[in-house]
């Protein structure tokens, strides 16, 4: 492997630390974007039903904030309980924006170093074709200069790619999986809202 990356000359060391973070980046995301983390089974039936229970109290709302991004949605309805439907609306839209916006945290890093793999790629081809023309001479070609810039054009492509692909697929998906995690989070707040007016039974 360090073979390689001699071979592949300097211009292969941005695209490795751009392949670190991305790596860094997809694993966070992974553990961060877990529905059992996002979206708790049954937090909306049990909410309901502490309400009925006790009415709302601060520990209440601040446990329910605590536990994870749907939480803190709910919890925004409940702290405008006693308020019309439409400030509940209001005050959980708010509070979803919020939370779409850190669910998103580091996808625009990842599709940026998705997109620009390629381009780090071409330009460590341009080094390598520069370094070919330049083994040019009038007495001849010189061999080791020649195969040297064949290995930077060609490893840094190959690596480019290498590390784009994978980072693309990763932040489709990560951006599928959070904007299936509001629109969830935006129909259980709705029927939150429904439910304390008296609209819905559950």
């Amino acid at each position: 492997m360090f073979s390689i990356i001699l071979a592949a000359g300097w211009p292969i060391w941005p695209l490795l630390m751009a392949s670190i973070i991305a790596v860094a980046l997809i694993i966070e995301r992974l553990v961060a974007l877990r529905r059992t983390k996002v979206l708790p089974a049954g937090l909306l039936q049990r909410v309901v039903a502490e309400y009925r229970q006790g009415g709302v109290n601060e520990a209440m709302l601040t446990n329910l904030e605590a536990q994870s991004p749907l939480g803190r949605v709910l919890s925004a309805g409940l702290r405008n309980v006693g308020s019309s439907r439409e400030i509940m609306r209001e005050s959980i839209e708010e509070a979803g924006g919020v939370v779409a916006h850190e669910l998103e945290r580091y996808l625009t890093t990842l599709g940026t170093i998705a997109s620009i793999s390629p381009l780090m790629g071409l330009f460590g081809t341009v080094v390598g074709m520069i370094e070919i023309f330049g083994s040019q001479s009038p007495t001849g070609t010189n061999p080791m200069q020649l195969a040297h810039g064949i290995s930077v054009a060609l490893y840094n492509t190959g690596f480019g790619l290498i590390i784009a692909i994978p980072g693309m697929i990763f932040w489709r998906h990560f951006r599928a999986l959070v904007n299936g995690f509001v629109i969830e989070m935006q129909q259980q707040a709705v029927r939150l809202v429904e439910i304390l007016h008296g609209e819905r039974k559950a």
